[in-house]
């Protein structure tokens, strides 16, 4: 990894598989990640049947549902280092620097040698559809690094390549015939919702029913929105008797978490953000939680 720093230089960050999370994923998106990996390890039986695996994939989805997660996940079961890019390591305000740091990029990749999944995060600052431009410099600009950016992943070969975006229709048409995957990354259903708190709850431990209560009152959330309402519900547990304030009662902790707790603006909001009979119903939890370990 060291040798890929070097070589990528200011122009990527380099994130090891072993801090990889795997990621809470719905069905249809777990069995497409399978199968992917499952194409990677028959290559050669893949071969005598003349195709290849596929090598690159575009996520799309909501914010916070777990893009960048995914794609470290997916190195890390390859056990390849993951090489993310953002919009501000390519996007330059000077003619022509955008192109010249897409093509850094690529290069520094090829002289490292090392198979990597490439992740591209908010690629439609590169990849968005060239129909609407006026022809601007900042257009001109933008038009030149998706250029340079669709001739380098033809070329690409040093592993695989996965690019992430908000806003998939404005993605340019040829951009998107460029990906031989397309994964739409949807906000969790109850069931992802189940297990995502759950997870970010622990070392407190809440029975099945009160995760079922939160689950339902969550509708709407996403995967990042979950986590930081439940690490903000365990901060509160901890600091309040340290405040000489009570933890009794389960609709003070969630309203005070949520007041400072709120989706991104271009997500509608959750009925637990929104409805205050919502947060009145988790009066029925038992609370509050005991840490694990420390249950009678």
């Amino acid at each position: 990894m060291e040798r890929l720093k070097a070589c990528l230089g200011k122009t990527a960050d380099v994130r090891s598989p072993k801090d990889a999370e795997e990621p809470i994923l719905d069905a249809s998106v777990r069995a497409s990640l399978f199968q992917w990996m499952a194409e990677i390890r028959a290559a050669e039986e893949l071969k005598s049947v003349g195709v290849k695996p596929r090598t690159n994939a575009l996520l799309f989805g909501p914010p916070g549902c777990g893009k960048t997660t995914l794609a470290h996940h997916f190195a890390a079961r390859l056990g390849l280092p993951m090489v993310v890019v953002g919009s501000e390591h390519l996007i330059a305000g000077i003619l022509g620097a955008s192109g010249q740091n897409v093509a850094k990029l690529f290069d520094g990749l090829a002289a490292a040698e090392t198979p990597v999944v490439l992740f591209m995060d908010e690629v439609e600052a590169v990849g968005a559809s060239r129909s609407g431009r006026t022809g601007g410099q900042c257009d001109d600009e933008k038009n030149s690094a998706l250029t340079v950016l669709l001739r380098k992943m033809e070329e690409f070969n040093v592993g695989y390549f996965m690019a992430a975006t908000n806003l998939p229709d404005g993605i340019d048409p040829a951009f998107w015939r460029r990906f031989n995957m397309q994964i739409g990354i949807a906000l969790p259903g109850f069931q992802e919702r189940f297990a995502i708190i759950k997870r970010y709850g622990m070392p407190f431990a809440f029975d099945d029913d009160d995760l079922d209560l939160l689950a339902e009152a969550t509708d709407g959330a996403s995967p990042a929105l979950l986590r930081e309402l439940m690490e903000g519900v365990k901060r509160t547990l901890v600091v309040r008797p340290r405040m000489n304030l009570p933890i009794d009662d389960p609709c003070t902790i969630f309203a005070s978490v949520l007041s400072a707790t709120m989706p991104p603006p271009e997500m509608e909001v959750p009925k637990l953000w929104r409805n205050a009979d919502t947060v009145k119903g988790l009066s029925a939890m038992s609370w509050p939680p005991q840490r694990m370990g420390d249950q009678a």
